[in-house]
């Protein structure tokens, strides 16, 4: 079903952005683009910032056993693969999980950590959307948006409450490993290695801290928050400026639409239709509007292509270290012991 769903939503989202472009006009787009000039680079690095925030809740709940700038560099990683690779929403979640072993050993604690997190995020996004429906109805007078947005957000609220309810009550994984144990083929799966009792552990230990995971959602909001930077600063520069809490305002429910449409392939499409529907509201034109879409569609990609560049670069050389490493076990023996005796010739 996800698959057919990524297959409708792809092409979808195509079309959706042509018709934006030609409704739009791309000639003034590319000329509000080219107006603000290379001063819209500055958009990248920015973009750092929020995910350091990020990183700042992950390395709380992680009880601090990895550098920090090691783990926003992780969440770069995971950023990237989640919205520029056809791995749905929780492919990031995965490589994060890998990229994080590589300083933690203990794997339960890891993943429990991320999946706490993003139990945090969850919690966050919707307390984010509310806070931008709230500036729209406040800033606009557009109350017809009260119902509509409330209602699609009390409508998807069952899903995180499950999944906290379920988590909570403990056990989880562990019946899930003990069902797929039972499954034909199991014994080829690796499934005894899953560890799920411990993860149960791991993310019961966290749940049971609730200022641990206050601080988390925190750090996770005040990251949210300055992301919206980018909308307010990309409009100065395009020459349309809007008041901070109309930045907030399109930057959240564009972030609700994206994720209520995670069928859609980098929710290509769906993130500049939201983007123009929401700038409109505040009085920006249609060609400014389409041209902020694409001004972020456009950081969300060399951002997003750095960070893979830079996690292949790092599995290349970990690669390369673990051959170098293991090269001498690999060796025969008759080859050790040539080995030993050119060098006992050489002195």
């Amino acid at each position: 079903m996800m698959k057919w769903l990524k297959w409708l939503g792809l092409p979808a989202g195509i079309a959706m952005l042509i018709a934006l472009a030609l409704h739009g006009g791309m000639n003034d787009v590319l000329h509000a683009i080219g107006a603000a000039g290379f001063a819209l680079l500055w958009l990248v690095p920015l973009h750092a910032l929020p995910l350091l925030l990020d990183a700042q809740a992950w390395w709380l709940l992680l009880r601090k056993r990895a550098s920090l700038p090691y783990l926003w560099w992780v969440a770069t990683v995971r950023e990237a693969v989640s919205r520029l690779l056809p791995v749905a929403s929780i492919g990031g979640e995965f490589v994060g999980v890998r990229l994080a072993r590589w300083k933690v050993d203990e794997t339960s604690v890891v993943a429990g950590s991320v999946i706490v997190e993003v139990l945090v995020t969850m919690a966050v996004q919707y307390v984010f959307a509310a806070l931008g429906l709230v500036m729209i109805i406040a800033q606009t007078g557009h109350d017809d948006l009260l119902f509509t947005i409330g209602a699609a957000l009390l409508l998807s609220l069952p899903l995180p409450v499950v999944a906290f309810v379920l988590l909570r009550r403990g056990g989880l994984f562990h019946k899930i490993e003990r069902w797929s144990a039972r499954l034909p083929m199991s014994a080829h799966w690796g499934v005894e290695r899953i560890g799920g009792a411990q993860l149960d552990a791991a993310i019961d230990t966290l749940l049971c801290e609730p200022f641990l995971l206050l601080r988390a959602f925190a750090w996770q909001f005040a990251g949210y928050l300055i992301g919206a930077s980018e909308v307010y600063l990309a409009l100065w520069m395009l020459g349309h400026p809007v008041s901070i809490g109309g930045a907030i305002a399109v930057e959240a429910l564009t972030q609700a639409a994206r994720h209520a449409a995670f069928f859609v392939p980098s929710g290509l499409g769906v993130q500049e239709a939201v983007v123009v529907l929401l700038a409109r509201l505040f009085g920006v034109d249609e060609q400014t509007a389409f041209s902020l879409a694409l001004v972020k569609r456009m950081r969300e990609v060399v951002f997003g292509c750095l960070a893979l560049a830079s996690w292949q670069a790092a599995e290349i050389a970990r690669n390369r270290h673990d051959a170098w490493r293991d090269e001498p076990m690999l060796k025969p023996v008759e080859q050790r012991r040539a080995d030993s005796d050119d060098r006992r010739r050489s002195r």
